[in-house]
């Protein structure tokens, strides 16, 4: 009796894992694109689209987000811009 659950748990696990990996990519690609807006303001707007794009897809953003672990952004920021104060 007890070998027949384990098989029934096994079986309903396995299930499970199969729908979770379905659904990385779709996940990932929802946090890109719920991200566009960090990424306009950080990199301007084409760099940031760009960027966002390359990340929502699937299996290409992955690779370049790890190349980028080791390499820096492909897209560089905008230039900060500092700002000064008036003397009071």
């Amino acid at each position: 009796m007890a070998g027949i659950l384990r098989r029934i748990i096994r079986a309903g696990g396995a299930r499970i894992a199969v729908r979770a990996v379905k659904t990385i990519p779709v996940v990932g690609a929802a946090v890109a694109v719920g991200l566009i807006g960090y990424e306009i303001n950080k990199k301007g707007l084409i760099k940031g689209v760009v960027n966002t794009a390359l990340d929502a897809t699937p299996f290409l953003g992955a690779t370049k987000n790890a190349i980028e672990i080791f390499t820096g952004d492909w897209l560089s920021d905008k230039p900060t811009t500092t700002r000064k104060r008036k003397p009071r």
